[in-house]
């Protein structure tokens, strides 16, 4: 119950955070993506506030257990292979037509109206069908 009660409350600060900072709002984001144009690089600041912490984060976890039990998920591959490039692109491409991505289209939802329950079902639908593609992918072409 203690890591239930801990997780909604970083739930609820990471949407509030990402409330604040404005990367619930479309035109905001999409502003940050148009580098050529009208450029917004206020969130600049909130990717710095993310990415900082979460350095220091894991060179504080190697040798240690989180608190409420468990384990620590394992630093990422630093490789670049088909799956990076492939996430990438096609979370590039959602992040710069949409201009949302999972967490702050979640967040958007209970004021968004219904352009946001759009992109949220399609997200939905991505998520169902990225398996199936991965599959039928990895029959086509194997990965190295």
């Amino acid at each position: 119950m203690q890591r239930l009660f801990f997780a909604f409350l970083a739930g609820g600060l990471f949407g509030a955070g990402l409330f604040v900072s404005g990367m619930t709002h479309t035109t905001k984001v999409q502003g940050w993506l148009d580098v050529f144009g009208d450029w917004d690089p206020t969130l600049a600041f909130v990717m710095g506030g993310a990415i900082i912490p979460m350095a220091g984060a894991w060179a504080l976890t190697r040798g240690r257990r989180p608190i409420l039990g468990g384990a620590f998920p394992t630093p990422p591959e630093p490789k670049v292979g088909r799956d990076l490039a492939l996430g990438s692109v096609l979370f590039g491409m959602g992040w710069g037509l949409a201009g949302l991505c999972p967490g702050p289209a979640i967040a958007s939802l209970s004021y968004g109206g219904w352009p946001h329950w759009v992109f949220f079902l399609a997200m939905l639908a991505g998520f169902a069908v990225a398996p199936m593609a991965r599959a039928k992918l990895d029959r086509a072409v194997p990965a190295e």
